[in-house]
């Protein structure tokens, strides 16, 4: 029986985790239980699945008998008991718990873009000191990590991020002006969260993504470049110096790199298996960059390293919420973000603390670029 802790067990991975854990009753079990905000479906979850410990960060739950609750400050504990961290909580908050996971000394299953993407060189230090173990969940690194034999340290020679191109692949510059969050939650492919989704719009999170590989792999950003793959059933590819290619396929469901980073290297049945013939044509066109800035925003800012990576996604958080609400038009999410990178320069990302405190200097530059004077 695994045990596993799950972090953002009512976002949309934890809720697809939860899914897992139901089919395989006999093979996992979540010895503890974190959410943000959402203490009613956090009471449910405690309910139904018991968890030794349980942590509601923003908010009040009711634990069952049999569950600890914890208090903000202890979040230490959640990874006491446990054999796999799933790290899914979103957002900078998510940097947190990767790096207390770390200090435990188990797998983390990190579904956390912004771990690696600002806390990078801090979570890696932390994995190697303290024997832990990282594997990526994200469909693109889980693709990488399967090719490459499940090894980070394997050899390679290039690597190649598919993006679905999102809502808006098709769309004028002029129409972008007028798209609504309405128009950019409706993602052709995948299901997920409303941040992520707007991410996947804007391609910042491909331009997340690249900043991962580089991270997790340690492959030079000149080694990594993202393709357009609308179907989203190549997840990645490997290039290697022979110049053959590897590459996963598989039909647009999280379930299935979640599953594996919790049992890998052995798999376990998550249907439906891919039908090639079925599926007929797979389509590959260029990233268009120029019409998406915060690919390369992402991309610059992942090269400068340090602490601009923090300020990029510290000024992307607040700025996409500000669209969802209808505040600034979808091209303003990325002058926010460039606006934002212009004000603050490279530091050593040092420390969490240090990394905290940038964090709260951008949302709060951030915010002041989009409430202070009119955005758009």
């Amino acid at each position: 029986m695994k045990r596993i802790a799950l972090i953002g067990c009512t976002g949309s991975i934890g809720r697809q985790t939860a899914d897992i854990v139901r089919r395989y009753p006999d093979r996992f079990c979540f010895s503890s239980l974190a959410c943000g905000s959402a203490g009613e479906e956090l009471s449910a979850l405690c309910r139904e699945f018991h968890p030794r410990t349980a942590l509601c960060a923003k908010g009040e739950f009711t634990p069952p008998v049999g569950t600890k609750r914890l208090a903000v400050g202890e979040e230490a504990a959640l990874f006491a008991d446990c054999d796999v961290a799933l790290i899914a909580a979103g957002g900078f908050a998510g940097l947190r718990y990767t790096l207390l996971a770390a200090e435990a000394g188990v797998r983390i299953a990190l579904a956390n873009k912004e771990s690696l993407v600002c806390g990078g060189e801090l979570v890696l230090r932390a994995v190697r000191a303290h024997g832990a173990e990282l594997v990526p969940v994200d469909s693109e690194h889980s693709a990488i990590f399967q090719c490459l034999s499940f090894r980070r340290d394997a050899s390679f020679a290039r690597l190649v991020l598919t993006a679905s191109g999102g809502p808006f692949l098709h769309a004028s510059a002029e129409e972008l002006e007028h798209m609504t969050a309405a128009d950019a939650l409706r993602h052709p492919t995948w299901k997920m969260g409303a941040k992520i989704t707007v991410d996947s719009a804007t391609l910042l999170n491909k331009g997340y993504e690249v900043i991962e590989a580089n991270r997790l792999y340690d492959a030079p950003f000149d080694c990594i470049e993202a393709v357009v793959h609308p179907e989203s059933i190549v997840h990645s590819l490997v290039y290697f110096s022979d110049g053959a290619a590897l590459a996963q396929l598989g039909y647009p469901d999280m379930r299935v790199p979640i599953q594996l980073a919790l049992t890998f290297p052995e798999r376990l049945p998550c249907e439906p298996p891919l039908d090639l013939a079925r599926l007929g044509t797979l389509t590959f066109l260029p990233l268009p960059a120029e019409k998406f800035p915060c690919f390369s925003l992402a991309v610059e800012a992942g090269k400068a390293g340090g602490t601009l990576p923090t300020v990029l996604n510290a000024a992307a958080e607040v700025a996409v919420y500000a669209f969802l609400e209808g505040r600034i038009t979808f091209p303003a999410i990325a002058h926010t973000i460039q606006d934002a990178l212009a004000a603050f320069p490279r530091e050593e990302a040092d420390s969490f603390d240090h990394l905290a405190e940038t964090d709260a200097r951008a949302r709060a530059c951030a915010h002041s670029l989009i409430y202070g004077k009119s955005a758009s």
